[in-house]
């Protein structure tokens, strides 16, 4: 591989580190997001919540882990209120309906796993 070029999917240099909150600034009265890795089996993505902004509600056919990087946030999952601030991780189970508050400014990573565990 060239070195001077990013394999497809990625947009974050291989084999350097990266400072998460730098990546992605925020925005008055918006949610802004970043694709920092794509593959066949999961999605990386960085986001930025300015405070009272979020997501309706939704769900996903796959698991979702969410890491905070800064700020605090309340994750709604299956209905149940989810406080969490910097430094905190979250798994949100595929087809749960779950939704982002922000309750003050807040980043987080979200890590999409296509492929699922097997079953027990």
């Amino acid at each position: 591989m060239n070195d001077n070029k990013r394999p497809v999917g990625v947009q974050i240099e291989h084999t350097q580190t990266h400072a998460l909150a730098a990546l992605l600034d925020y925005a008055p009265a918006a949610v802004v997001s970043r694709t920092v890795y794509q593959s066949k089996i999961a999605t990386i993505t960085l986001f930025s919540f300015d405070e009272g902004q979020g997501l309706s509600e939704h769900s996903a056919p796959y698991d979702a882990i969410v890491q905070v990087i800064e700020g605090r946030v309340e994750l709604t999952i299956g209905g149940k209120v989810i406080p969490a601030t910097s430094g905190q991780i979250v798994v949100m189970p595929a087809h749960v309906p779950h939704a982002v508050q922000a309750v003050e400014k807040f980043k987080m990573l979200l890590t999409m796993i296509r492929e699922q565990p097997e079953a027990k």
